[in-house]
């Protein structure tokens, strides 16, 4: 299973996900009440509510019709505003996670986000997106 991040806002993310030769699309998006989990259109998990709506969705892909077999797979969302990028709103992590590891991730959820600069500009890069010439 590969996946690509298609697009990120701030209340919409599109995942491209190859399985095969089958392609499918996952969808998250958010209103003022709701939010809700798409595979290919159809709706597959959401949560309402004003706050703590739920950030992580758990799916299965190829599934038989009587609900056996297939491939789990984990979404989490860190749907708060990124602070320091005031001209593009968008999610501040995304990752998407099978039995093997992550599959893709963007953000605060991405593992590399974690590791620990080496020099000071290192970190003026990565933490206020500051590079120096």
């Amino acid at each position: 299973m590969h996946a690509e991040i298609v697009r990120i806002s701030l209340r919409q993310v599109d995942i491209k996900i190859i399985k095969g030769d089958q392609m499918h699309v996952l969808q998250w998006r958010r209103t003022l009440f709701w939010d809700e989990v798409l595979l290919d259109g159809k709706r597959q998990a959401h949560s309402s509510g004003l706050w703590g709506r739920e950030k992580v969705y758990g799916l299965v892909f190829g599934r038989d019709l009587d609900g056996k077999g297939g491939e789990k797979v984990m979404l989490m969302i860190d749907p708060k505003k990124n602070e320091w990028n005031w001209t593009n709103e968008q999610l501040r992590g995304i990752r998407l996670e099978g039995r093997d590891g992550a599959i893709v991730a963007f953000g605060t959820l991405d593992p590399k986000s974690l590791e620990k600069p080496d020099t000071f500009a290192d970190w003026m890069k990565k933490a206020i997106g500051m590079n120096w010439g």
